[in-house]
């Protein structure tokens, strides 16, 4: 069995990116994204190849906001491959204290 994930990146006539567009097999309606991270592991290199693209008008509150989720869904994934407690414990209190210096999160220590 295969599935198919298209994605589609529109440029202006500067080649600055106006959109990025998911769709796919399992995807129920496209996605119209502002910006996008896809990392692959190549088997041969044992490298990441990484694609990471988002549009001129990103604002700077999005790419925390988009950044702190992509950190937290990472250390979800990295535990859930390795059950390795100690590790994704660290990295969430390292997203946690991302989160509170881009004020996506509120520092309760200060109250």
């Amino acid at each position: 069995m295969k599935k198919k994930i298209n994605i589609e990146v529109n440029l202006t006539d500067d080649n600055q990116i106006e959109s990025v567009t998911c769709s796919g097999d399992d995807i129920p309606q496209p996605i119209d994204g502002k910006a996008m991270l896809l990392s692959l592991f190549d088997k041969e290199t044992l490298e990441t190849v990484k694609i990471d693209l988002w549009t001129s008008d990103f604002q700077l509150q999005e790419m925390d906001r988009f950044i702190f989720q992509s950190l937290r869904s990472m250390a979800d994934t990295y535990f859930k491959a390795t059950k390795n407690t100690q590790l994704a414990s660290e990295m969430q209190s390292f997203i946690q204290h991302f989160g509170i210096q881009t004020k996506i999160l509120i520092d309760n220590s200060e109250q």
